[in-house]
């Protein structure tokens, strides 16, 4: 490090987006765990404004991938290249890790047209996502406070967030611990792809445990005691934990775009310059 010369920049935006959420979001302590506070908002906007301006060739993707005989042509697959040809409902969803540390994770869901992530749940975590190309119907709920349960099975009732089809190029979604559509559900009307801050990542040794869930109509149960909903029923759902396993059709693929250089804490470079 050499005092008083200006830093360089960025050499790509991934690598822009890696440095601003490094600086944005702490490592979680343990005991923090699924009751962390989110991150300051003007720091959430910067890092939405930096997404909303990355393309599919920024990270390594084309904005035309359609279904072939290759899955998306950007990850590499014995399964798919053995085959004359892989149907539409055979191929998976395709996870591109670009990088992950306690503090947050960076990667690409890639759906297939038809493909659907089950609604689930983001406990204590902030989450960023930006479609690339394509389209996706994205269905959301945030829990209602003070809890209200149904009074004939285990089921909370959530108030609808979103429930439409975005299209690529739209603005960055965020999701936070208490609001924003914390819970939520990813239908591909054609072959898309979504890149994903989340901050902190999963962690099932705090607390931050991915739960899945059914939805069911505000109007299939009641509630217990006297709760009451403000507006419309139909903004409102019972969503009930799904228990057994959940089988999503997704592998990992193939990260082709910019690598992520990984920089060292600002106090861990100013100790080394000092011996």
């Amino acid at each position: 490090m050499a005092w008083g010369v200006p830093p360089r920049p960025p050499s790509s935006k991934v690598q822009a987006l890696y440095e601003l959420c490094k600086r944005t979001f702490p490592s979680p302590s343990a005991a923090a765990g699924a009751s962390s506070s989110p991150p300051p908002a003007d720091a959430v906007r910067s890092i939405s404004s930096l997404m909303d301006t990355i393309t599919p060739a920024d990270v390594g993707l084309r904005d035309d991938n359609v279904e072939d005989d290759r899955g998306h042509g950007f990850f590499e697959s014995n399964f798919l290249k053995s085959s004359a040809r892989v149907t539409r409902w055979a191929q998976p969803i395709t996870y591109l890790h670009i990088y992950e540390c306690d503090a947050f994770s960076i990667g690409i869901f890639c759906l297939p047209t038809s493909s659907v992530i089950p609604l689930h749940d983001h406990p204590g975590m902030t989450v960023l996502s930006k479609i690339l190309y394509g389209s996706m119907h994205v269905k959301s709920y945030d829990w209602i406070e003070p809890t209200v349960l149904a009074s004939s099975q285990p089921a909370k009732l959530a108030k609808l967030h979103t429930d439409d089809v975005r299209t690529a190029p739209c603005p960055t979604s965020v999701l936070f611990p208490q609001s924003g559509g914390n819970l939520h559900c990813f239908t591909s009307v054609s072959s898309c792809a979504v890149l994903d801050v989340l901050a902190p990542p999963y962690c099932e040794d705090v607390g931050r445990i991915c739960t899945y869930f059914h939805d069911y109509p505000f109007s299939s149960l009641s509630a217990a005691g006297l709760a009451k909903v403000a507006g419309n029923p139909d903004t409102y759902a019972w969503l009930e934990a799904i228990n057994t396993p959940v089988n999503i059709y997704m592998r990992s693929g193939m990260y082709t775009g910019p690598p992520v250089q990984v920089k060292p804490n600002f106090y861990i470079a100013v100790a080394k310059e000092c011996d």
